[in-house]
């Protein structure tokens, strides 16, 4: 399986896992210039915006933690781009799922409001 496929394959079961959880999907792969939101999902009055990690293994870590401060600045200027011209004034958090699927199964671990905006 390829990077791509595997990516491809974790986003939709993280697609899945958030529904189950009663978020609603607004929009997946948005992009802003090179930067890109993997999901964006709505839940009440808040924004999320959702960072999607799958490997095969977790033996060098956690998937999330390949989400370095610069992918999440990344994101938040996607997001930022994505809320402003949508003209969306509510909250907004950024959350990571993190998928290890193998052969032995497949484990997602969904962090709420894994990291902040900085000023």
């Amino acid at each position: 399986m390829t990077t791509k496929e595997l990516g491809d394959l974790g986003e939709g079961f993280a697609l899945q896992f958030l529904r189950k959880k009663g978020l609603y999907v607004l929009e997946t792969n948005y992009r802003f210039g090179r930067n890109e939101v993997d999901i964006i999902c709505k839940d009440g009055n808040e924004m999320i915006f959702v960072e999607v990690k799958t490997r095969q293994t977790a033996e060098i870590g956690p998937p999330w933690k390949a989400v370095t401060r610069s992918k999440q600045k990344q994101i938040i200027k996607c997001a930022n781009h994505y809320l402003i011209t949508k003209n969306i004034d509510l909250e907004s958090r950024f959350d990571i799922v993190s998928i290890v699927h193998n052969s032995y199964g497949t484990k997602i671990e969904h962090i709420d409001n894994a990291f902040y905006p900085r000023v």
